[in-house]
C-alpha cells in the first residue's frame, strides 16, 4: 500500500498543504511528510484522521493507496483504472462546489 501517494492525491483534490491536513487531523505534519515519502506506514488511526479530514471515507483513501501487488487482480491495469476514476470524480466533485472544503464529498449513513 502506498498512502503516501493516496495522501498526496487527497491532499491535492482539497487544496490542502501538508500543514494545514496535519491541523485539521491532528497529526504531527512531520508524521505526514513522512508517510508521503515512504518512510513510514500510518496506523488505521491515522488513516482514519486522514480521510476525514480530506472529507473521503477511509475505504476510498485505501483503494487510492493500493498497489496492484496488493490485490488479487486478474489484470493490474484494473486497479489502475479504478483509482483514476475515483480521482477525477473527487476533482469533479471539488471542482463543482461551490462550498469547496466546506461539505464533505461522502456522507457516511449511520
Amino acid at each position: 500500500m502506498d498512502y503516501g501517494k493516496a495522501i498526496r492525491i487527497g491532499r491535492a483534490i482539497a487544496g490542502l498543504q501538508q500543514k494545514e491536513l496535519a491541523e485539521l487531523a491532528r497529526v504531527n505534519p512531520s508524521h505526514i511528510s513522512l508517510i508521503e515519502f515512504g518512510k513510514r506506514k500510518p496506523s488505521l488511526d491515522t488513516v482514519e484522521k486522514l480521510a476525514k479530514a480530506l472529507q473521503i471515507p477511509d475505504h476510498l483513501l485505501t483503494l487510492l493507496a493500493a498497489e496492484p501487488e496488493d490485490l488479487d487482480l486478474e489484470d493490474p491495469k484494473e486497479l489502475e483504472r479504478a483509482a483514476q476514476g475515483l480521482a477525477q470524480l473527487l476533482f469533479r466533485h471539488a471542482a463543482h462546489s461551490r462550498f469547496r472544503g466546506k461539505l464533505p464529498l461522502f456522507s457516511k449513513k449511520t
